[in-house]
């Protein structure tokens, strides 16, 4: 599967590492599979170069601690028991869609990390075995870069990443005359802005499960929050918005190592049309600028839609997102969103529901949407 590439731009590093530098070279390897992250897997992730938040150990067990999802960690070892290379995999399945493993579910990052083009197809080798050892469909792996190991792929999916300047001042010139007459709008409310943790989540919800519901799409349960918060630990912080004292803006953001990423944030109509949505992404962004963050990530978007646009007018860029598969003989590549008849159907009966219907069953069925 192809899609437009023009104007997409690769800010990532490969998944493999070319060189040889920590010593492995293309040397045979093992590949450990267990339901329990090896002792020494953080080692890794936090010494590779495309590794993300997603990939520590305590990441990857948020499906399983927050909806008892099966977790898979593979580990390629050479001969000295040193790991060349990880994979985690996350089992999920649905009525709809039936088994699949991802890396990771969730969220937009994860997928294959390897030092050597052989240690990654080893992997891949291995989590072919386990999807059949699974009677799983397919395996998704969320990647950044090419794989180049022949897989089938989608590239359906772009980052919005922003170059952060600093001082403040200059960003401020940068957005221009329209975008600062927006987040200025949004002044004349009473607006009351908070930072915090996982003490906010409860302020969150309502606001996102609303937006979720216009979506479509079965919400996530307070708990999977509260998981995300405990396991993120430092990397992780909310931010919420208030006019007149009601909640009405709300972002979820992770920071790791030169990067800053919100992979939920929503705002109600009432503040869209008063420009608090735009105040409340200038306030992160200013955030960031002053913790010295060279770049913000605003997470995930299909090419040319409408949060494309949204966020392509701050000045972010697109960076390709490589979505790769391991198929069932004979398989099509999944779809598992709005260009599947089967998704765009239940998404449409999911928005006639009643939001307090929508919210009292979405927990239970969101546990497996990847």
């Amino acid at each position: 599967m192809t899609a437009a590439k023009s104007n997409v731009h690769s800010t990532f590093p490969s998944p493999i590492l070319r060189a040889s530098g920590n010593g492995t070279g293309d040397q045979s390897c093992t590949v450990d599979c267990s339901s329990d992250a090896p002792s020494d897997w953080d080692d890794y992730v936090n010494a590779h170069p495309s590794a993300s938040a997603y990939h520590l150990a305590r990441a990857v067990a948020i499906g399983q601690t927050a909806f008892g999802l099966r977790t898979f960690y593979l580990a390629a070892r050479g001969q000295d028991k040193r790991i060349l290379g990880v994979l985690p995999l996350v089992e999920q399945s649905s009525w709809l869609f039936g088994r699949y493993l991802i890396s990771v579910p969730f969220f937009t990052y994860g997928g294959l990390l390897a030092d050597t083009a052989t240690v990654a197809s080893a992997i891949v080798g291995r989590a072919t075995q386990l999807a059949a050892d699974r009677k799983a469909r397919h395996v998704e792996l969320r990647h950044t870069a090419p794989l180049e190991l022949g897989l089938p792929e989608r590239v359906d999916k772009v980052s919005m990443v922003l170059p952060l300047p600093n001082p403040e001042e200059a960003f401020l010139k940068q957005i221009g005359s329209k975008l600062r007459s927006q987040v200025r709008r949004a002044e004349r409310e009473q607006l009351e802005i908070t930072w915090g943790r996982e003490e906010l989540v409860p302020e969150f919800d309502p606001v996102f499960a609303a937006t979720m519901h216009e979506l479509g799409t079965p919400v996530y349960p307070n708990h999977f929050f509260a998981t995300v918060f405990s396991s993120f630990r430092d990397l992780i912080s909310l931010r919420v918005v208030k006019m007149k004292g009601k909640v009405h803006g709300t972002a979820i953001l992770v920071r790791h190592r030169d990067r800053v990423e919100v992979p939920w944030a929503v705002a109600s109509p009432e503040g869209k049309r008063v420009s608090l949505n735009m105040r409340m992404y200038w306030e992160m962004l200013r955030h960031c600028i002053a913790q010295g963050a060279p770049a913000f990530d605003f997470g995930r978007s299909s090419v040319d839609s409408g949060t494309y646009r949204f966020k392509a007018q701050w000045g972010a860029r697109p960076a390709q997102l490589y979505w790769h598969y391991l198929l069932s003989s004979g398989k099509e590549l999944p779809r598992l969103n709005h260009s599947n008849p089967k998704y765009a159907l239940a998404a449409s009966m999911w928005r006639r529901m009643p939001l307090w219907c929508a919210n009292l069953l979405g927990p239970g069925l969101a546990r497996n949407l990847p």
